[in-house]
């Protein structure tokens, strides 16, 4: 009895290791839960519509403009206008595609505090000059500290001038690069806590998803949108995908 009692408890532990290896990928919304009715990417209702589905986190968006207001928005450009060349009365009255105006940061991180779930997975756009590059990332991490959010908050970006800066200041912080030319061992020397980068990169380069665990690093990928996709990066054990169809993941990882 004893003996069936112990094999009993190692196939518990087996089958219960196994599920946890598959279900350990996490799901990040890319601007949000946008691809539903009433939301846009970058929008107030694309974070709700996150953190109502339960995604571990809502990636966004953020530039500076010239008079140093921080807003939500993806593109450099909006109706020709360049977002970090202009004052933020320009940009004020502008709509997204769901009617919302384009959000400030303060506007955001005002409704980030009430999430129940999600955490902010925020991207700092890459700025004009690296000095310009490195102010912005210390007036977006003084708004972090501002609303008390920094355990909530994840930080990505292209420009590894800003990066660093981020690292430098808050060495608390959990910074991952996007660009996709260094290796796992660089990003460990530079103090990152990950990488994320694009799906084509961790094709090019799947032995960096076990080289970056092993040197207790976290790997996300991006925009990863098909069930196909999917599969594979969840097979190749990634800590985090990021896509614009967070449902379809989530059934995705039931399987």
């Amino acid at each position: 009895m004893k003996i069936k009692n112990f094999f009993l408890i190692l196939l518990c532990l087996s089958l219960g290791l196994s599920a946890g290896a598959k279900n350990k990928t996490k799901v990040i919304a890319h601007r949000g839960y946008w691809k539903i009715e009433g939301s846009a990417q970058n929008s107030i209702k694309s974070l709700e519509e996150a953190d109502r589905i339960e995604v571990y986190g809502s990636e966004f968006d953020v530039h500076l403009t010239a008079d140093n207001e921080a807003i939500v928005f993806h593109d450099n450009k909006v109706n020709d206008i360049k977002v970090q060349e202009v004052n933020y009365d320009k940009l004020k009255d502008i709509q997204l595609a769901n009617g919302e105006k384009i959000p400030t940061l303060d506007q955001y991180l005002q409704k980030g505090k009430k999430l129940k779930k999600a955490k902010l997975i925020f991207e700092l756009k890459s700025h004009a000059t690296p000095q310009r590059d490195r102010e912005a990332a210390a007036f977006i991490l003084n708004k972090i500290k501002e609303y008390k959010l920094q355990k909530k908050t994840e930080y990505i970006a292209f420009s590894l001038e800003a990066a660093k800066e981020i690292i430098r200041l808050d060495k608390k912080a959990k910074v991952s690069y996007l660009n996709g030319e260094l290796s796992p061992k660089e990003l460990k020397s530079l103090g990152f806590a990950g990488l994320d980068y694009n799906y084509n990169v961790i094709k090019k380069h799947p032995e960096w998803v076990k080289e970056a665990k092993d040197l207790d690093l976290t790997v996300n990928v991006w925009t990863v949108n098909t069930a196909e996709q999917m599969q594979e990066m969840i097979a190749l054990g990634v800590d985090y995908i990021t896509t614009d169809y967070p449902e379809l993941l989530q059934q995705e990882l039931k399987k």
